[in-house]
């Protein structure tokens, strides 16, 4: 049993009734959408974790092994890719299932309330199919002329969004989930969505504190070509076009990437 397509649902709802996101402050750059999701979960009576700022996934169920990150995204601005803080995205993480919820906004607002204008959400597998990856910051001592300088390894991961991957998600509100997932008949497909795991992996990398040159350590993937299929949905009720992976290769995607990155 999953909650995603009950919660999608109440979101699409909310949005096509006119239910905005409200800021706090022109300084809040988080917690506005937080807060209108907060208030999707409530309708469903869900209880949840309370979110904080160093909590991962944002919303942890309390009574279904589930989990909701979200990312807001000002548009038009940097919507191609996200930071993933010390955490990349994962389809399982502590035994939860973790549900990824993208929402565009307006950047240029003069009001305090604004408008969702297009809306993901997407099971965690669609952005990366790792389970095994354990997350550490690092450090090295010695650096600087005395030898008392601490270098700290703390990583940024930068992912690309849904709606750099497909076609068909802009200006619409999308449900992506893996195929083998159940749904009822308030939804209906529209569209067949394969990823393809690559074929090397990045198991490590160096960095020339004189070059300033990041080189990248790789090896084959076992699993290199396997296909990973997502089917996504809308409701009946909704319009919008069809949904299809973008025409793009994964240089291409990580050139994108390569623009947001620094």
């Amino acid at each position: 049993m999953t909650t995603c397509f009950d919660v999608y649902a109440k979101c699409v709802e909310a949005i096509e009734s006119g239910e905005l996101i409200e800021s706090v402050s022109t300084q809040d750059k988080e917690f506005h959408f937080q807060n209108w999701f907060i208030h999707r979960l409530n309708s469903l009576n869900l209880d949840f974790d309370e979110p904080g700022r160093n909590t991962y996934p944002d919303f942890r169920l309390v009574k279904f092994p589930e989990g909701y990150e979200l990312k807001g995204l000002a548009t038009p601005g940097r919507d191609k890719t996200y930071d993933s803080n010390s955490q990349i995205p994962t389809g399982i993480h502590h035994g939860r299932t973790i549900y990824y919820v993208f929402g565009r906004y307006p950047k240029d607002r003069t009001t305090k309330e604004f408008p969702i204008i297009d809306f993901v959400i997407c099971h965690g597998d669609f952005l990366n199919v790792t389970y095994d990856y354990v997350h550490e910051n690092k450090s090295v001592k010695g650096f600087g002329s005395y030898g008392d300088i601490m270098i700290r390894d703390r990583k940024m991961y930068v992912v690309p969004t849904p709606f750099v991957l497909t076609t068909g998600t802009v200006g619409n509100k999308t449900l992506i989930v893996p195929e083998h997932y159940p749904t009822d008949a308030r939804f209906v497909r529209v569209g067949e969505l394969t990823r393809v795991e690559s074929d090397q992996l990045v198991v490590g990398y160096s960095f020339d504190l004189n070059t300033n040159v990041i080189s990248a350590n790789q090896v084959a993937n076992r699993n290199a070509g396997k296909k990973h299929i997502f089917y996504a949905y809308r409701l009946r009720t909704q319009a919008g076009k069809s949904v299809e992976m973008a025409s793009k290769s994964a240089d291409e995607v990580m050139a994108e990437v390569d623009q947001t990155a620094d």
